[in-house]
C-alpha cells in the first residue's frame, strides 16, 4: 500500500499534469515522458506513473503499446466517436427533460444559463477558464436533469468528462464561435417546451464542437 506522502505527491502531480494538458502546455500528440516529468516535478518515477495512469483514466492521455504515454491527437477517432454518442443520446435525454421537467427544473436551467452567460470564457490568453468550464457543465447538466433518470444522467457525466479536452481544443480553434447565442437558444427552446427545436439546437451545438477538431487538423 502506498504511503500517505506518496499518495499526496501523486495527487499533486496528477492535478498539475491535468491542468497543464488542459492549458495546452503539452500539445496534441506530444509524448509525456515519465523521466522528464519526474525531474520537472521533483518526484519519483513511481509517483509520476501513478499520476499518469489517472490522467489516462480521465481521457486526457493515451498509454501506448510500448508503455509510454502521450497526449491524444486532434485526429484521434475517439473525439468523433464521443460526439456520435453524445449526438445520439443527449438530444433524446433533452426531449425527456422538456417533457418531464417541473418548475424547479425550469428555475435551475434559468439560473445555470444566467451564471454561464455572466462568466468570462477565457483566462488571460486563449485558454478556457476553469470557472467558465464548470458553469458550462452545470448548464448542460441542468438542461438534462429534468429527465428524472439517474442512469441517463450518469451516462452524460461520463461522456462529458471524456470530451473535456476536445471541448477546450475546439474553443481555441474556433474563437469566433457565438457560444452565447447557442446557449441562449438552448435555454429558450427548452423552457418553451419545444422538444424538437431544443433537440435540433443541441445536435447542432455538439456538431460544431466536433467540426472544430476536423477542420485543418
Amino acid at each position: 500500500m502506498a504511503s500517505p506522502d506518496k499518495r499526496m505527491l501523486s495527487e499533486q502531480v496528477y492535478h498539475r499534469l491535468r491542468d497543464a494538458i488542459m492549458r495546452g502546455d503539452h500539445t496534441p500528440g506530444a509524448p509525456l515522458k515519465p523521466q522528464d516529468l519526474a525531474r520537472e516535478h521533483g518526484v519519483s518515477l513511481a509517483v509520476v506513473r501513478e499520476a499518469l495512469v489517472r490522467v489516462v483514466g480521465d481521457g486526457l492521455a493515451d498509454r501506448l503499446p510500448n508503455r509510454g504515454f502521450a497526449v491524444p491527437a486532434f485526429s484521434d477517432r475517439r473525439w468523433q466517436e464521443i460526439t456520435e454518442a453524445r449526438r445520439t443520446i443527449e438530444p433524446l435525454v433533452l426531449r425527456l427533460s422538456v417533457e418531464r421537467g417541473d418548475l424547479e427544473w425550469e428555475s435551475r436551467v434559468r439560473a445555470a444559463h444566467h451564471r454561464l452567460s455572466r462568466t468570462p470564457p477565457f483566462d488571460e490568453g486563449e485558454h478556457l477558464s476553469g470557472a467558465w468550464s464548470e458553469a458550462h457543465r452545470v448548464f448542460h447538466r441542468s438542461l438534462l436533469d429534468g429527465c428524472g433518470n439517474p442512469v441517463l444522467l450518469e451516462t452524460f457525466d461520463r461522456m462529458w468528462t471524456a470530451s473535456e479536452l476536445a471541448r477546450r481544443w475546439a474553443a481555441q480553434r474556433s474563437p469566433g464561435r457565438d457560444h452565447l447565442a447557442e446557449h441562449r437558444l438552448l435555454e429558450e427552446t427548452a423552457l418553451a417546451r419545444d422538444a424538437d427545436a431544443a433537440a435540433e439546437a443541441l445536435t447542432r451545438h455538439l456538431t460544431l464542437t466536433a467540426a472544430a477538431l476536423t477542420e485543418q487538423s
